[in-house]
């Protein structure tokens, strides 16, 4: 053979080699010439997302790569490809991966952002997606339902992901059962990090569910291990496994409310996961329903949720349960758990009527519960004989019932390798196995995704200074920045001729020894709009400029969906003459919107035709509320023609927290006799789950109305004086206790529960 010949023979492969290579990586810019590449991709070939933002894009990968050359999907440079609008994927066939792919700024128009099927017959199996990130790609409807993850099919992973700020309803990552080809599907979702995520105010805000109750006899065969939960807040079940045969290993759950719930299923492990609430309110740890529940080696640090969001909660069952309801707890193991300063065991909970079934032939050994204080760490519901206790430890005496089963030992914390507090007995530390090294929010998902929070707080901003006149406020409030505080500057008039959106967190106070003065002549001063949140400070509200018709406001939310949660602060205002015409309320709510906090203190409300708050507006009676913690401290209430506050929970969902009613060191006059008052009442709580009322004053008003339904709600109305007012009204199918109560025939110097005199105290 020639020297020539060779040469080229070696050009021409070389060509080849160069051809296949180039072919191998695709680079494509638009949806088109990405379907283009899925069309002719072959194992082994890489289509890669070419910079920039992807507008509206319904992207399908389809194709069967192999073991060793899988068909890939990935984007240019990680972090400046991002998929907006309505955009999602679907992904089909075997031995497919998906990485760097962000969606952000917009929702899927379908049922799931990431899918993996076409449809119901061509699913994707031994596929994988890692390093993407959904950012709050929420639907603008609050209650329209919607999953990012859907796995379908069969041994599919799920590792390395950022997940975070889903604002509708829907589960964040779920495992479909809904076909045999989905069925013992061995899945594997790890280190992902799951971010924030607001309270929905509604069951339908599971971070992550493995099964429905219609599937919840079927094998999963799902391990869910080394996953970061951050302040995953959405409903009670932070997971809801519904399946048989699902792991839970080795996950950390940080501050998040709610617990790990084995809600239909048996043969659950749940093996070495942190629970640290760091006694944030609500958070919980394990909850056990079904049979051949195995709960082993799990920490609990700081959790003080109650009843089904307790540290750990067995609960009682239904007998001959439908799929849907609460099977028996049976065969269950509980061993080798710690739990620290976490306030609620909950053992037979739920128990009523329905849920007659107790736990029987489980154990419960081994466990070490530690706490500051002496507390009723255990509560029971009912008969316990099914569960057999042995070897526990408490560093106090606990429920008599169960002295048997546990031992009194003294202890003391210490620090182990992680930085976890742990008891000790004289030299041994009671450890469970943990893994070697835990999830942590830096270790898990991507490394190239800020984990930063989103929520800007209150006064996190600059302090501009407000003068006084007409529409000052109002442009100072269009110029503000997220966090910011408007300061107004003087005792005089502030003038709204027009109405100002609250898009961002915003403070308006008054300056140093100044009372500004707030006149509007919009229907409201004031509007939050999705996003927005109000703190006022030092300031006073006069209704005179306000338009002369009904429905007027001060504070109103968007009438339109809003799917981020807001906040309210009133403190040292005042607010007066809100009676140009009738219903006219300080704050106006509208449906599917949800306040984690109204807080009001220190002010004054005078002379108001409607209500002072009316959080009333979701009456589907379906679980839905519109606000979760009501606090009222020091104010004084006269000449409210409404209600001072309205909140209504309606429905027998047991899947949320509140609402939640403080209210201490109020005096209330003359309130709730307008006759646009349906309610009939000065303060009107329909299945509010926990109620504190104390030091307060009531004189000449309507009565105090509370309907107890369903969640065992927790009453406490002590040291309340009624002064020719009407009684508290109590109503619903729930157990309650009203403490002490005075009548206008008691001495008037009466003292409250912290020895101050009832009603409003002197402002320090």
């Amino acid at each position: 053979m020639s020297k020539q010949i060779v040469l080229k023979i070696a050009l021409l492969f070389f060509l080849f080699i160069g051809s296949v290579s180039a072919q191998d990586r695709v680079m494509v810019h638009s949806v088109e010439a990405f379907n283009n590449a899925v069309s002719k991709a072959q194992p082994g070939t890489t289509i890669v997302l070419a910079n920039g933002v992807w507008q509206d894009a319904e992207l399908l990968l389809e194709g069967n790569g192999t073991a060793d050359a899988p068909i890939k999907l990935t984007v240019e440079e990680k972090g400046k490809v991002t998929l907006e609008g309505q955009s999602y994927l679907q992904i089909a066939g075997e031995f497919l991966h998906v990485e760097g792919l962000v969606f952000k700024n917009g929702y899927t128009p379908t049922n799931e952002v990431i899918s993996f099927r076409k449809n119901s017959k061509q699913l994707a199996n031994n596929s994988r997606l890692t390093n993407c990130v959904i950012d709050n790609y929420s639907n603008p409807e609050r209650h329209e339902q919607d999953s990012w993850i859907a796995l379908y099919g069969k041994n599919n992973r799920v590792d390395h992901n950022h997940f975070e700020g889903k604002g509708n309803r829907g589960v964040t990552l779920i495992v479909r059962l809904n076909s045999k080809e989905s069925i013992e599907n061995n899945h594997v979702i790890e280190s992902n990090y799951f971010g924030p995520r607001q309270n929905l105010g509604s069951n339908g805000g599971e971070t992550l569910r493995v099964g429905t109750s219609h599937f919840s006899m079927e094998k999963s065969n799902t391990l869910v291990q080394g996953n970061y939960f951050d302040r995953c807040d959405g409903e009670h079940e932070i997971i809801s496994n519904k399946c048989d045969q699902t792991t839970y290993k080795n996950n950390v759950f940080f501050e998040s409310i709610g617990t790990l719930t084995m809600r239909h299923g048996d043969e659950t492990l749940v093996e070495g996961n942190v629970f640290l609430g760091n006694r944030k309110r609500n958070t919980g740890g394990i909850r056990v329903i079904n049979g051949q529940q195995t709960v082993r080696n799990n920490y609990g640090f700081g959790l003080t949720g109650y009843r089904f969001r307790g540290a750990l909660v067995v609960m009682n069952g239904v007998p001959n349960s439908p799929l849907n309801r609460y099977f028996q707890v049976e065969d269950a193991v509980i061993e080798n758990n710690v739990f620290v300063n976490s306030d609620h065991v909950q053992l037979c909970a739920g128990s009523d009527e329905e849920r007659s079934a107790t736990p029987v032939n489980s154990t419960f050994t081994n466990n070490t519960f530690y706490l500051d204080k002496p507390s009723k760490l255990v509560t029971v519901y009912d008969d316990i004989s099914g569960i057999a206790f042995k070897n526990n430890r408490t560093n106090h005496p606990i429920n008599p019932d169960l002295s048997e089963g546990f031992k009194v030992k003294k202890m003391r914390l210490v620090e182990d390798k992680n930085g976890l507090l742990m008891p000790a007995i004289g030299r041994k530390i009671i450890s469970p196995k943990l893994a070697d090294v835990l999830p942590t929010k830096e270790n898990t998902g991507t490394s190239w995704y800020s984990k930063e929070d989103k929520r800007i707080a209150f006064d996190s901003g600059k302090i501009h200074s407000v003068k006084a006149g007409v529409n000052t406020l109002f442009d100072a409030i269009k110029n503000s920045n997220p966090g910011d505080i408007l300061e107004l500057a003087a005792s005089a008039s502030y003038e709204l001729t027009k109405l100002p959106l609250i898009k961002h967190p915003l403070t308006i106070r008054a300056a140093a020894d100044q009372k500004p003065l707030i006149l509007w002549e919009k229907k409201a001063a004031f509007d939050i709009v999705n996003g927005g949140e109000l703190q006022l400070k030092g300031l006073t509200f006069d209704g005179e400029s306000a338009p002369d018709g009904s429905g007027n406001a001060v504070i109103r939310t968007s009438k339109y969906s809003m799917n981020k949660n807001y906040s309210i602060r009133i403190e040292d205002c005042s607010f007066d003459n809100l009676d140009v015409n009738h219903s006219f309320d300080v704050i106006r709510v509208y449906k599917n919107t949800f306040a984690d906090e109204i807080h009001i203190e220190n002010s004054t409300f005078n002379n108001i035709t409607g209500h002072v708050m009316a959080l009333d507006r979701e009456t589907d009676d379906v679980g839905i509320y519109n606000a979760e913690y009501v606090t009222l401290v020091n104010n004084h209430f006269s000449n409210i023609q409404g209600t001072v506050l309205s909140l209504h929970r309606g429905g027998k969902d047991e899947s949320t927290f509140g609402p939640f009613l403080y209210l201490d060191h109020c005096t209330f006059d003359n309130i709730g006799f307008g006759s646009r008052n349906k309610y009939n009442a000065a303060i009107n709580l329909y299945g509010v789950q926990d109620i504190v009322m104390k030091n307060s004053v009531f004189t000449k008003t309507k009565n105090i109305k509370m309907h107890l339904v369903v969640g065992e709600p927790i009453v406490n109305v002590t040291h309340v004086r009624l002064e020719n007012s009407k009684q508290i009204e109590v109503s619903g199918d729930q157990k309650y206790t009203i403490g002490k109560l005075y009548t206008d025939e008691n001495s008037p110097n009466l003292l409250g529960l912290d020895n101050k005199k009832l009603g409003v105290q002197p402002q320090k």
